[in-house]
C-alpha cells in the first residue's frame, strides 16, 4: 500500500492550466501598450521633459489650495471619517456636491449623485449601466482611450465619431449620425476634450443633443475638466442644454482642483423626464456596491473643498495655462511641417504632422520617438488616441524653466 506521502506527491505531478477570465484578456490599454513598445533613451545631455500626462502634480509647480489640504487634515483629525460609507456616498457629500453643480437648467439633488473612485470609474460605471456584451457606444476620435478599454473588457463594441480640427474640434455632426444602428446605446462627449482642448459652445451642445434625441440615445458626458476654460471661454455642460435627452456626467477633483490622486469621482444623473428612473439609477448604486466608493477623508471634506477655495485660484491656474499654451502654439506655429491647434481649455494641445517636412521620419511613432532621443521631450504619439496624423502635448502645465527649455529649443 503507498504511503500518504507518496499519493500527495503523484497528485503534483497533474498538469495545471489556469486560465485568465475573457473580461481581463480583452482588457487593454492603448496607451500603455504603445508606449511599453517604444524605444524611449533620452539625449544625457538634456534634461528629459514628459510632457505626456495630463497630471497636474508632475513638475510640482501647481499644489492645490491650502483650503484642500485643511479640509482633509480636519477629516484626519475629527476621526469621524475612518470606517465604511454608503456604497454611494455619504449623503452630506453628495448633497453639497448636487448644490454645487446644480442650475436651474439642471438641477440636482443628492440622489442624483453617485460617488466613484475617480473620473475613470464613473465612466465605467456608466458604460457597464447603459450596454451590454455585443451592443456599442459612440465615442470621439481623437479621443481619451480610456472609453475603448472600459468598453472591449466588458465585450461592448465602439464606434469613433470624427472631430474636425479645422473647427477646433466640433463633431462632425453627420458622421455621428450616420453610426447609430440598432445596437447603439450612448454617445460619448468630452467637454472640455482631452486631448483636443476643445471647448464646445451652447449652439454646437445643442446639435449634439438633437443626434441624441432623434436617436433615443442617453449622452455620458465626460465633465471631469468642467469649467477648466481659458479667460474669455465659457464652460457649458451638456445637460445644461437638455430638455429632453438623459445625460450621465462624469466628473471629480482630480484635474481642476489638482489632486489625482485624492481618486475622489462622481456620476450626476440628470434626468428631468425620469428615463432613468426604472433600471439606470438602481443599476448605477447596484455597481456601486461592487467597490464601496472613493476614499472617506476626502467624501467628509468636500464641502469645504467646494465652498471655501476663492475664485481667484481657479483663475490664476487657467491664466496660467492659457499663457503657457499660446507661447506653445506661437513657437510651434513656426515650425515647417508642425501645424498646432489652439486649445481653448483642459490640458492639452494637438499638433499636426505634415511627415513630408520631416525625411527620415516614417510616422507619429517614430517622430515622438525622436523627439526622446534628440531632444529629451516626451509626447504620446497621436495613435493613442486613434489620430496618427498628430500627436498631443500638455506644455499647458509646464514651470517657468521648461516654458524656457522650449522658447530656446524652438
Amino acid at each position: 500500500m503507498d504511503s500518504p506521502i507518496k499519493k500527495r506527491k503523484c497528485s503534483t505531478e497533474r498538469s495545471w492550466h489556469i486560465r485568465a477570465s475573457t473580461t481581463a484578456k480583452n482588457t487593454n490599454n492603448p496607451i500603455r501598450r504603445i508606449v511599453d513598445g517604444m524605444k524611449l533613451t533620452p539625449n544625457p545631455e538634456k534634461k528629459m521633459i514628459a510632457l505626456s500626462i495630463g497630471d497636474p502634480t508632475v513638475f510640482g509647480n501647481l499644489p492645490p489650495a491650502k483650503e484642500v489640504e485643511d479640509a482633509v487634515i480636519e477629516m484626519v483629525r475629527d476621526g469621524h471619517h475612518n470606517g465604511y460609507a454608503p456604497a454611494i456616498g455619504f449623503e452630506a457629500s453628495r448633497a453639497a456636491v448636487a448644490k454645487h453643480f446644480s442650475i436651474p437648467e439642471a438641477p440636482l439633488t443628492s440622489k442624483d449623485v453617485v460617488f466613484t473612485s475617480g473620473c475613470s470609474a464613473a465612466l465605467d460605471h456608466c458604460i457597464t449601466v447603459l450596454a451590454n456584451p455585443g451592443e456599442n457606444i459612440l465615442i470621439p476620435r481623437p479621443g481619451f482611450s480610456l472609453y475603448k478599454t472600459l468598453a472591449d473588457s466588458l465585450g461592448i463594441g465602439i464606434k469613433h465619431y470624427n472631430l474636425i480640427p479645422e473647427k477646433h474640434w466640433e463633431v462632425d455632426l453627420k458622421h455621428l449620425e450616420s453610426l447609430v444602428d440598432n445596437k447603439t446605446r450612448a454617445i460619448v462627449v468630452n467637454n472640455p476634450s482631452n486631448p483636443c482642448g476643445s471647448v464646445y459652445s451652447k449652439e454646437h451642445i445643442k446639435d449634439i443633443l438633437g443626434v441624441a434625441e432623434r436617436n433615443t440615445l442617453p449622452v455620458i458626458a465626460d465633465e471631469v475638466y468642467a469649467f477648466m476654460v481659458f479667460p474669455g471661454q465659457t464652460f457649458y455642460s451638456v445637460a445644461s442644454q437638455s430638455t429632453d435627452v438623459p445625460v450621465l456626467s462624469c466628473g471629480g477633483l482630480t484635474k481642476r482642483f489638482l489632486v489625482p490622486g485624492y481618486r475622489m469621482g462622481w456620476v450626476l444623473i440628470h434626468d428631468r423626464n425620469e428615463i432613468f428612473e426604472e433600471e439606470v439609477r438602481s443599476g448605477l448604486i447596484n455597481l456601486s456596491q461592487r467597490i464601496l466608493g472613493p476614499n472617506t477623508l476626502v467624501q467628509g471634506a468636500l464641502e469645504k473643498i467646494l465652498t471655501t477655495i476663492p475664485q481667484e485660484f481657479f483663475d490664476r491656474i487657467c491664466t496660467s495655462f492659457q499663457r503657457n499654451a499660446e507661447l506653445s502654439f506661437s513657437l510651434l506655429s513656426q515650425i515647417r511641417g508642425l501645424t498646432p491647434v489652439m486649445p481653448y481649455g483642459a490640458m492639452y494641445m494637438m499638433i499636426g504632422i505634415d511627415m513630408g517636412c520631416f525625411p527620415g521620419i516614417k510616422d507619429d511613432l517614430d517622430f515622438v520617438e525622436r523627439l526622446v532621443t534628440e531632444q529629451s521631450v516626451f509626447c504620446l504619439p497621436g495613435r493613442c488616441f486613434q489620430y496618427p496624423s498628430f500627436f498631443p502635448h500638455c506644455a499647458h502645465l509646464a514651470r517657468r524653466p521648461y516654458t524656457h527649455c522650449l522658447r530656446k529649443d524652438c
